[in-house]
């Protein structure tokens, strides 16, 4: 599968999650996508150094995240983005937020309870 069809792929599971997600949160799934997408090579690939636009935008999506809804529509948007994403390496994925100085208070996986997330 080509770049512009995983980035389709991503930006479907996320509309798809945002249909799912219950609640008035203000982060919407195309929003997390438009912000986790320079980050999606990175997390298909081995390691190394992470693109400076990711960083921006895992930055940018953690301060959006500013209430428990929008924490809680961000990691069920992330959740859904890991599944979707064919290769998606997870060990990556957990330690990205920490690459970009940013604490989150969840993990970024498919078997993550975003209910619990506060």
């Amino acid at each position: 599968m080509g770049a512009p069809n995983i980035v389709s792929a991503v930006i479907l599971a996320l509309f798809l999650a945002a249909a799912a997600t219950p609640g008035a949160a203000i982060i919407t799934c195309s929003q997390v996508g438009s912000r986790i997408s320079p980050c999606v090579a990175y997390l298909k690939g081995t390691g190394g150094p992470v693109p400076a636009l990711c960083c921006v935008g895992i930055r940018g999506l953690n301060s959006a995240a500013s209430t428990t809804p929008d924490r809680q529509a961000a990691c069920r948007c992330l959740k859904a983005a890991a599944s979707a994403i064919q290769g998606f390496n997870l060990g990556l994925a957990a330690g990205l937020p920490r690459k970009c100085g940013v604490n989150i208070p969840y993990k970024i996986s498919p078997s993550t309870d975003c209910n619990t997330v506060k």
